[in-house]
Formats: structure tokens, C-alpha cells, sequence
């Protein structure tokens, strides 16, 4: 009922335009789906903004902590780049190969089933995706508000109000446009990109200068422990999460069989030499215990090389994290919005604005999830935790990929990667899900499979038999929805 009156509605509108040249600015046959308006700049913003977070300018220690010296670090830091790369060449084989949206949700249906993918969406669009982007606007607050409050830490309840209003403010962008959600992006992206050519700048003129006494002895107290390379191949590989963005908005893509892979070929090595050039930066100017013990470590180089605007580096971070976290949000809507097309989430999370071409109920929904992330005293630790899952998924993901060669070798495959790839990917994957369990065989991941299997309780019921009650009680409730948000089903792909 609702859904008609709409519709109506837009086809009234839409009938009106009888100027000639009305119909050339706006197209009256529109249709009610998401819009491909995403090319590859921002395909390729997006990528590196998501990246990219405060991490390299903060707490880039990990690497460096488990591998014990600065030459082995930067090798951890160029081969995890290696890795990511491989890694997103086979989401781009799978991309071109199935171009829906919905990151890791759609391969995981089409090689093994509903249920595997039903368990991704679940965790991903319950905890992994709104918690990421609670964790990213915290971050935000707190380096947002340090200036006010010189030589102490801000009141934690600063910090959450802050965050709750960047999240706020970064779900009404994505809900008004997905344009100018990509402008933010790329604007953003472009400072980060900015403030990380002056740090490598400046390494490079403390160089020429000769300042070279960290980097002379590279190889001195190399870790010999295969365990401590290990962990810092996982602390290294985590500075890269993010490689997969792309293909969460496959279908806005504009010609995704160019754009994706291009993207993710200009993105990733482009990430990587930032990573390691920036790293080049901070040991000319510090030494490894000084890096080891510096709170913030783009910050002591500031002070140390840019004295008299030694603040722009402070003020960079904050926009990198807000780049960051409009990337997270951007993402994360897609795939509730794809899974509740599916009927794997509720039906509301799929319809999409129908003035703005946004599928809002499914960024608000996401936001107000965050909103609760943000509530917990400290969520980091119940993360901590939950990251191994993302890892189950990925290797899973490339599974799926050599699954597929053999199970669906009518698909036309755009791009093809060497199957030996997608297994390295998967060995990869085992080691980043069992070494931190080994490492530290903690309760709390018994906690976090419990919770990621307790999503076959919904859905047996829900989704297996479709329980008749489940829809009585959901149909007023999604037409109520409806009617305040103006969002309605979308149309089905020709």
C-alpha cells in the first residue's frame, strides 16, 4: 500500500518534466536502484581512504616490536603490501566474475550455499562492520579534542559525544548522496595523501642530511623466533585490512570489469609505498626505543622536524580518521542492504531512497548500531577478539575462488589470477586465525564463535521456514518504515 502511493508518487513527478530540455538534465525513466556513480578516482579513494586509517601516524610500533629491527620491520611492511595485493587480485577475479554488491556475501552464496553466507552477513552486519566504524570515530574524537584540553586526557564523555555525533553526521552525508559521500571521500583521501608526502618529504631531506645512524645497522637484534616474525606479519597484514572495499559497491561501480581491478592495482601498491616510506621517515629522526615509546609517533616526528607547524600533523590524523570512517560507512550499508534483498536481514534494509538513490534504512541502521558500539566502557578488547573472524571469511572467500574453477567454470572471468594465489591466501588465512589463539588461547574466542553460530538460531525459523507470525509482525511495521523514510523496494535488474 505504502510502497504504491510512492511509487505513484515518483511517476507523477516524473511525468510533469514535459520540457525538452528538463528531460536531458534529469532522466525521467530512472530506475529505483542504486546508481553507478562511482568511478575509478573514487573507487580508488575509497580503497586507499578506508586503508589508511590513524594507525601509521599513531602506533605503527607492532611491526617493528615483534621483528626487532628496522630492516626486517620494513621488509614485514613491503611484503604484507605483496600480500594485500594478492589478496585483492583474487576479489578481483571474483568481482568481474559475480558483479553484485556485498563484499565477501555474494561469492560465499554462489560456492557454498546460503548458510555460510548468511553467517557472514550476520557477523559482519551485526558486529564487525558498525564496531569498525565506532572504533574509527572515537579515534576521531579523541585527537579532535586533545587540543582543548592541553597536558591531560579528554573526559571519555567528550570523546563518545563527539564520536556519536561524527557518526551522525557521516550517516546523514551517505544518506543524502552517494555523490557527495564520494566527494568527502576523495577530499579526504587527499589530505592523508598530503600530509604523508610531508613526512616522507621530510625523511628525505633528513637524509640528504645524512641523518642515517637508525638505518646503518638495519640488521642488528633481528628476531629470531619464526613465532615473533609471525605476529608481526599479523600486525603488518591488519594496516592493510580494508583491500576488499571495492567490492562491497560492485554494482555502482561504473564498467566494473576495468575499474575494480584498475582500481585495486593503482590503490594498493600505492598504500604500500606510503607505508614503507613513511615508516623510512620516522627512523631517520628516531631511534627503535624511541619509536617503541612514543605515544603517538607522527606526532614526536612533527615536533621533531616541523617545530613551528608541527600542528598540521594533529590535525591530519583527525581528517584521515573522518576519511576512514566515511569509507567504513559507505561500505557497510551495502552489504545490510544486499543481505536483506536476499532475505537474509530484514526486508526494510534493502529498499532505497527514492529521492536520493540511497539505501538509507540500511546506513541508519548501521549508524545506530555504532552508536551502541560506542557505549561499552572498552570495546577495543571485545574486538580484539572478533578479528579473528574477519579472517575466517577471507580465507573462506578465497576457498570460494577455487571452488569455483571447478563447480562454475561456465562463468565468464574477466580477470583470472594463477590458482596458486587464492591457496596462498588460504594458508594465510589459517595462520592469521590460529596464531593469535595459539598465541594467547583466551575464553573470550570460544565467546565469539558461540556468538557467530547463535545466528542459526534465527535463522532456521526466519529464513529456512519463513515462521508466518515473524512476517504478520514485520509487515506494518516495514510499511510504517517505509512511509516515514519515503524508500521503496528496488527494481529488479534488467
Amino acid at each position: 500500500m505504502g510502497e504504491g502511493s510512492i511509487r505513484k508518487r515518483k511517476e507523477s513527478k516524473n511525468g510533469s518534466t514535459g520540457c525538452g530540455v528538463d528531460s536531458e538534465d534529469k532522466q525521467p525513466t530512472k530506475a529505483t536502484v542504486l546508481q553507478k556513480d562511482v568511478g575509478l578516482l573514487s573507487g580508488v579513494c575509497l580503497i586507499v581512504g578506508t586503508m589508511i586509517g590513524s594507525g601509521i601516524f599513531i602506533s605503527p610500533k607492532s611491526v617493528l616490536l615483534y621483528s626487532g629491527a628496522v630492516g626486517p620491520c620494513l621488509l614485514i611492511w613491503a611484503a604484507c603490501g605483496v600480500l594485500a595485493t594478492l589478496g585483492a587480485l583474487c576479489y578481483a577475479e571474483l568481482g568481474t566474475m559475480i558483479t553484485k554488491s556485498g563484499g565477501e556475501y555474494p561469492y560465499l552464496m554462489e560456492a557454498f550455499g546460503p548458510i555460510i553466507a548468511y553467517l557472514y552477513s550476520w557477523t559482519t552486519v551485526m558486529v564487525l562492520k558498525p564496531s569498525s566504524f565506532a572504533i574509527i570515530t572515537l579515534s576521531f574524537a579523541e585527537y579532535a579534542s586533545t587540543p582543548f584540553y592541553p597536558g591531560c586526557t579528554p573526559p571519555l564523555v567528550v570523546t563518545k559525544c563527539l564520536s556519536a555525533a561524527a557518526i551522525f553526521m557521516i550517516v546523514t552525508v551517505n544518506c543524502l548522496s552517494v555523490k557527495l559521500a564520494n566527494y568527502v571521500q576523495n577530499f579526504f583521501t587527499a589530505a592523508k595523501l598530503f600530509i604523508i608526502l610531508i613526512i616522507v618529504g621530510a625523511g628525505i631531506v633528513m637524509l640528504a642530511q645524512g641523518k642515517s645512524e637508525t638505518l646503518s645497522n638495519a640488521f642488528d637484534g633481528t628476531s629470531s623466533s619464526v613465532g615473533a616474525i609471525g605476529l608481526a606479519f599479523y600486525n603488518g597484514l591488519w594496516a592493510y585490512d580494508g583491500w576488499n572495499q571495492l567490492n562491497f559497491i560492485t554494482e555502482e561501480l561504473k564498467n566494473p570489469f576495468r575499474n575494480l581491478p584498475l582500481a585495486i592495482l593503482i590503490g594498493i601498491p600505492l598504500v604500500s609505498v606510503c607505508y614503507v616510506m613513511v615508516n623510512v621517515a620516522y627512523f631517520t629522526v628516531m631511534t627503535t626505543t624511541e619509536l617503541l615509546l612514543s605515544p603517538a609517533v607522527a606526532v614526536t616526528f612533527g615536533e621533531r622536524v616541523l617545530y613551528p607547524v608541527s600542528w598540521i600533523i594533529p590535525l591530519f590524523v583527525v581528517f584521515s580518521t573522518f576519511g576512514s570512517a566515511n569509507g567504513s560507512c559507505f561500505t557497510a550499508g551495502r552489504l545490510a542492504y544486499v543481505s536483506g534483498r536476499e532475505g537474509h536481514m530484514v526486508k526494510i534494509l534493502s529498499y532505497i531512497s527514492l529521492k536520493r538513490y540511497t539505501p538509507s534504512p540500511a546506513l541508519i541502521f548501521n549508524g545506530i548500531l555504532a552508536i551502541f558500539y560506542i557505549i561499552p566502557s572498552d570495546i577495543n578488547t571485545l574486538i580484539n577478539y572478533f578479528s579473528f573472524a574477519q579472517w575466517v571469511f577471507y580465507g573462506l572467500t578465497a576457498l570460494a575462488l577455487i571452488v569455483m574453477r571447478f563447480t562454475r567454470k561456465e562463468l565468464h572471468r574477466p580477470v583470472k589470477v594463477p590458482i596458486v594465489i587464492p591457496g596462498l591466501m588460504v594458508l594465510v588465512s589459517c595462520y592469521l586465525v590460529l596464531a593469535p589463539i595459539i598465541d594467547k588461547p583466551d575464553l573470550e574466542y570460544l565467546y565469539c564463535t558461540v556468538f557467530i553460530f547463535s545466528g542459526l538460531l534465527l535463522y532456521y525459523p526466519f529464513i529456512h521456514r519463513k515462521v508466518n507470525w515473524a512476517r504478520e509482525l514485520m509487515r506494518p511495521i516495514t510499511m510504517h518504515l517505509q512511509l516515514l523514510m519515503e524508500v521503496v523496494p528496488p527494481e529488479r535488474s534488467p
